[in-house]
């Protein structure tokens, strides 16, 4: 499953993260690794983009950008890091 699919208050284990050149270690760098547990926040009124938690650290993402990222573990309910 792709991140960009999970709806609102869902948690996920990041399984991938695709992409290519800045946009990929853009991603990295904002914590978004292999085994990291993301939970979807909100989306913006237009569903683009989407907020996540990571690590304790609120972060927006376009779901252009999620769509890169494979995720595992898909969870409802409230996010325990």
């Amino acid at each position: 499953m792709q991140l960009s699919e999970l709806g609102k208050g869902y948690s996920a284990v990041i399984e991938r993260v695709g992409g290519s050149g800045a946009l990929r270690r853009r991603i990295l760098e904002m914590g978004i690794l292999k085994g990291t547990r993301v939970y979807v926040e909100k989306y913006a009124p237009l569903r683009d983009p989407m907020e996540l938690i990571v690590k304790g650290a609120h972060i927006s993402l376009r779901v252009e950008e999620a769509a890169q990222i494979t995720v595992r573990e898909v969870v409802a309910g409230n996010f325990h890091g």
